[in-house]
């Protein structure tokens, strides 16, 4: 009958593969849309993720997936210890890892409003025209700071001073965007302690059997 220490490691393992491999997805799924322009829909996420260090997920997506890989000698050799220390190690660096991109999205929401200042101040017009008709707003404060761009939604003056700026909604919108991000990165860093805690019972147990099976031998009784 297999142990349930050997089984709860087994299924957080898998579960931390499935971790990285949402990393590296999510990553590529965002660089490609990076490549392509934005839309009314895509565009205050566009503008987000060209701020967004994708390149450190897909590192950290990868080293989880390779610290995956270093697991799997444990699975053939069921007395070694070696291979889970040196997993587990891996999964500790791949949590640091993670939670320092996840930290990092958490200091962005404190400074939202700074920093969507200075996104908007280096758009061109026509991006922020997008953004004004994805949020119904002219200009970012109001429409004269800085000046609204003129479409189909601020068609003129009147109409554009009667609107709110895009501050406000843009920000609202960057803050629930953000701490999804960081909630994730934090969730994931939650699954690398569960791994690290599985990965621990196991050692643990695998020497106590070792210990049992030097004691059997010593007194003639042979291995268990």
């Amino acid at each position: 009958m297999v142990n349930s220490v050997v089984i709860s490691y087994v299924v957080s393992d898998f579960i931390f593969l499935a971790t990285g491999v949402m990393l590296i997805a999510a990553s590529l799924i965002w660089q490609k849309e990076l490549a392509s322009e934005p839309t009314t829909e895509s565009v205050a996420r566009f503008l987000l993720l060209k701020h967004a260090p994708l390149t450190a997920v897909t590192v950290n997506g990868a080293l989880v997936v390779f610290a995956f890989v270093v697991s799997l000698p444990t699975f053939a050799l069921p007395t070694s210890r070696t291979w889970l220390k040196a997993h587990g190690w891996l999964v500790m660096i791949c949590a640091v890892f993670t939670l320092v991109v996840g930290l990092n999205e958490w200091l962005q929401t404190l400074t939202t409003r700074a920093n969507l200042s200075t996104i908007w101040g280096e758009q061109t017009a026509a991006t922020q025209s997008i953004l004004q008709q994805k949020f119904d707003c002219c200009g970012y404060r109001n429409s004269t700071s800085p000046m609204y761009v003129l479409d189909n939604i601020c068609t003129n003056d009147l109409v554009a001073a009667s609107k709110e700026g895009c501050v406000g909604a843009f920000s609202n919108y960057s803050e629930r965007w953000l701490n999804l991000v960081f909630t994730a990165a934090f969730g994931v860093v939650g699954m690398d302690a569960v791994i690290l805690l599985c990965a621990s019972m196991l050692m643990k147990y695998r020497k106590e059997q070792m210990r049992y099976r030097l004691i059997d031998q010593k007194w003639g009784v042979g291995n268990i």
